[in-house]
């Protein structure tokens, strides 16, 4: 008890090969992939946003002609 042989594990790959199939698998491992780089992507234009904005330490406001 509490260690598993070779066998639990093929036999734990086959069923998880059978539920996913196999050309499943590698297509959900691009989808986290792609989902990974487009959070790190994120995050960097995250923080150049904020980097650009506190590079002067000055506010803009914006003004708006109000036509009255």
């Amino acid at each position: 008890m509490g260690s598993f042989s070779i066998w639990h594990w093929l036999i734990v790959l086959v069923v998880v090969l059978l539920l996913f199939g196999r050309g499943k698998i590698p297509e959900l491992m691009g989808d986290v992939a792609k989902g990974i780089k487009s959070f790190k992507k994120g995050m960097t234009d995250d923080e150049t946003t904020t980097a650009d904005k506190t590079v002067d330490g000055k506010t803009v406001e914006h003004k708006t002609d109000e036509v009255r």
